[in-house]
């Protein structure tokens, strides 16, 4: 890896320096081939697994943990950190530079008395989740891979340390932010410095003045939109949306107890430390403006309070845009633009979500029968998954009338099958992948990984990766720690 330091060059007073504490016996679990190309890696070695267990120096790392605050289940800590994440530096690829982080690496100065590991289980789902949502077409960090070791390490019970390689285009949060406005270091000076490197760094198009600032929020507002936009479409729950968690580039970051949505429930919750669902599925989009707003709030040192107000009244807008193309292709629907076709459509897509969630459907199975859907047909398979055949009659005539009979049919079901994914990343399946992984047999692991890269695709050998879960598997919720 070919390593510049920016970051760690240019913000001192913005992280630690820590040396990683190393794994005893490290051994490859799970290597993304498309992740490593993004910074010009082949396959992996023993000197690499050295060097990224962190048992050895990788030339031109430089090993530090970022500062950083943040708004969790609503309240404000004031310093919270990388506790146990370990950057490396920006690794350079062929079409730009990553930030490489080993988490699960050792304690940090921002720890807070915790060991700084990760366990196998956690650091399995990050790699699967990251690699999953990014084959989705989801706005993602990535996981270049999954290091296991013997290292015993205690959550609930005693298990394995692990170390999960991620790759980010950058580990800026929204809380980074937040613990410079806050400080008592020069609040202003500090955000101007980290706000200036932050368009230097990703958003080379905009001057570093103030209506630089005011059109870098508005993308900051409209990434983030979109992001959700996709999480709500595809039926993904993060499970905990702090402001920590939250990248300013609008990538899914930071996974632990997240879920893909099984049977439809519109407030599921996948975080058993979240019992009031604060973080439920269907409250994402208001906690991101939320988060925002939190945001927002940190800016007011550099941006006037009516240039961040007028960014954020553009959120619910940028949101339902985004959202209606994503589910008006996944139903195979045009647009006209129109206030009131969005409005109805809206109407429409809620209305099927309800019959989903009355029935006791599955989400993914369910909008996956549309890509084998003839809008002609009067009784078409799905009507034989309903209970409420009078519900779904009335809805399904609706559809009918706004979608019209495709001039091709068969190109129409190709364009929803290329929409609506077959095989998503079931906790119960993550589940099964890392108990084998825990008694040494990486392979079913490694099958789960290869069918997430094609998540579209009929895979006619794999047909029992998109059946619904078996009963201990349903609608699995996770601890922190996972």
């Amino acid at each position: 890896m070919r390593f510049k330091q920016d970051f760690f060059e240019q913000l001192p007073e913005f992280y630690s320096q820590v040396w990683p504490a190393g794994l005893p016996n490290p051994r490859w679990l799970c290597w993304s081939p498309e992740a490593a190309s993004l910074i010009g890696l082949q396959q992996p070695d023993d000197a690499l697994l050295k060097g990224l267990a962190g048992n050895e120096e990788i030339p031109g790392a430089s090993y530090y943990a970022q500062v950083y605050s943040g708004h969790q289940f609503g309240g404000y800590s004031p310093r919270l950190g990388d506790g146990r994440s370990i950057i490396l530096g920006e690794a350079m690829g062929p079409n730009g530079a990553w930030d490489v982080a080993l988490k699960g690496a050792g304690p940090t100065p921002y720890s807070r008395h915790g060991d700084g590991r990760a366990v196998l289980r956690s650091a399995v789902r990050e790699f699967l989740v990251s690699e999953a949502l990014f084959h989705l077409g989801i706005p993602t960090t990535r996981a270049l891979a999954v290091i296991g070791s013997e290292l015993p390490v205690w959550r609930e019970s005693l298990e394995s340390g692990a170390i999960t390689v991620r790759l980010a285009r950058s580990h800026i949060r929204f809380g980074h932010f937040e613990y410079f406005c806050y400080s008592e270091r020069g609040a202003k000076d500090k955000l101007l410095q980290l706000l200036n490197f932050t368009l230097a760094q990703h958003y080379p198009h905009l001057s570093q003045d103030m209506a630089g600032y005011r059109a870098w929020f508005f993308e900051v507002v409209r990434d983030t939109a979109r992001m959700i936009a996709h999480w709500q479409a595809v039926g993904f729950a993060h499970g905990v949306m702090n402001t920590d968690n939250m990248s300013i580039l609008g990538d899914s970051f930071d996974f632990g107890p997240f879920a893909f949505l099984d049977t439809f429930k519109e407030d599921f919750i996948c975080n058993h430390s979240d019992p009031e669902g604060r973080y439920a599925f269907g409250q994402q989009p208001g906690v991101a403006l939320w988060n925002l707003q939190r945001l927002a709030q940190a800016l007011t040192p550099v941006l006037a309070s009516d240039d961040l107000l007028a960014a954020l009244n553009t959120y619910q807008d940028e949101l339902v845009q985004a959202y209606l193309a994503l589910m008006r292709t996944k139903l195979g629907w045009g647009a006209d633009g129109s206030d009131e076709q969005d409005q109805s459509d809206l109407t429409l897509i809620g209305e099927f979500t309800q019959l989903l969630e009355a029935n006791r459907l599955d989400y993914t199975q369910s909008f996956r029968r549309f890509a084998a859907l003839d809008p002609n047909d009067p009784k078409p398979a799905l009507r034989d998954d309903m209970i409420n055949l009078q519900g779904f009659d009335a809805w399904y005539q609706s559809y009918r009338d706004r979608v019209g009979q495709p001039a091709d049919l068969a190109q129409w079901q190709r364009q929803r099958a290329a929409a609506n994914p077959k095989y998503i990343l079931r906790n119960y399946l993550a589940q099964e992948a890392i108990a084998a992984a825990e008694q040494g047999d990486n392979q079913p692991l490694q099958q789960l990984f290869e069918l997430l890269k094609k998540p579209f695709d009929e895979q006619p050998d794999k047909e029992d990766y998109a059946k619904r879960p078996p009963d201990w598997g349903q609608g699995l919720i996770m601890s922190c720690s996972s």
